[in-house]
């Protein structure tokens, strides 16, 4: 679907919400609605929304972990995995 059919003012958000919510279901493809002329919220169904955070969720624990590296705060694998085996057999 082209951009431009996505594109959408808030008065038909206001009078075809249904069909709005049907073509976003339908398509996985986001609604961009514009007030006064300026885009202003993105409509998408939950499927995606949840895959959006949860994606979110992961860089966001590979920005921690890339931190942690930058700033030395790592143990060698061997000593991990030592640790994890100890605390498996206690």
């Amino acid at each position: 679907m082209s951009l431009a059919r996505q594109i959408k003012p808030i008065s038909y958000l206001k009078s075809s919400t249904a069909e709005a919510v049907r073509t976003v279901t339908d398509t996985g493809e986001p609604l961009y609605i514009t007030q006064n002329g300026e885009a202003r919220i993105v409509v998408q169904d939950i499927h995606t929304y949840e895959k959006t955070q949860e994606t979110l969720a992961l860089l966001r624990i590979l920005a921690l972990g890339e931190a942690e590296v930058m700033k030395g705060d790592t143990v060698p694998a061997d000593e991990a995995i030592e640790v994890i085996r100890q605390r498996l057999r206690s």
